[in-house]
C-alpha cells in the first residue's frame, strides 16, 4: 500500500515541450518570413555549422547565418518567402523555398538596380532537440544574378 500518491504534472507545465525537428524548422522559417532575424535565430544553436554554398560560406557559424539573414531582409525590404515543401527525415529537415522581393540595397555582389528577385532555394537543417545545429543553403547563383540584371561577372558594370 502506498502512503502517498504522486501527482503527475503535464510536461508543458514543467516547461518541457516536445517539438519535432519539423516544428523547430518551421519556427525558424516563419520568423524569417516575418523578417524577424532575432526570432529566427532563437531556435539556432550558438555552435551551429553553416554552409551557404552560393556565398562561399564553408564551415561557418552563428554569425554567418545572422549576417546572411540580415543581408537578405535588408536588401529586400518587401521580402516574400514562399515555403513550397518541408520534408522531415529523422533529425534532418529539408525545405524548398522561393525567395521573392524587390532589391533595395546591394546584395551578394549585385549592385542595387531595384530589380525583382524570385529565386528557388533549398535549405537543409539538422536539428538536435529543439535547436538547429546545422544549416546548408543552396540556390543557383547564376539565376540570382540574372534576376538582379548582373550583366557580366568578370567586368565592373557601370549602371
Amino acid at each position: 500500500m502506498k502512503l502517498f500518491k504522486r501527482k503527475s504534472i503535464p510536461r508543458e507545465e514543467q516547461g518541457i515541450v516536445n517539438t519535432t525537428p519539423e516544428q523547430t524548422v518551421r519556427a525558424f522559417l516563419n520568423a524569417f518570413q516575418l523578417r524577424d532575424v532575432e526570432a529566427a535565430l532563437s531556435v539556432v544553436d550558438k555552435s551551429v555549422r553553416v554552409e551557404i554554398f552560393p556565398l562561399d560560406v564553408r564551415e561557418g557559424g552563428f554569425d554567418d547565418i545572422r549576417t546572411a539573414l540580415t543581408d537578405i531582409v535588408t536588401a529586400f525590404p518587401d521580402l516574400h518567402l514562399v515555403i513550397k515543401d518541408v520534408i522531415e527525415t529523422g533529425s534532418v529537415v529539408t525545405a524548398e523555398l522561393k525567395v521573392e522581393g524587390t532589391q533595395a540595397a546591394d546584395y551578394a555582389g549585385a549592385v542595387n538596380q531595384e530589380k525583382h528577385l524570385d529565386v528557388d532555394q533549398a535549405w537543409r537543417f539538422t536539428v538536435d532537440g529543439d535547436h538547429i545545429v546545422g544549416i546548408h543553403v543552396y540556390w543557383c547563383q547564376n539565376q540570382l544574378y540574372r534576376r538582379l540584371a548582373v550583366k557580366r561577372l568578370d567586368q565592373i558594370a557601370i549602371v
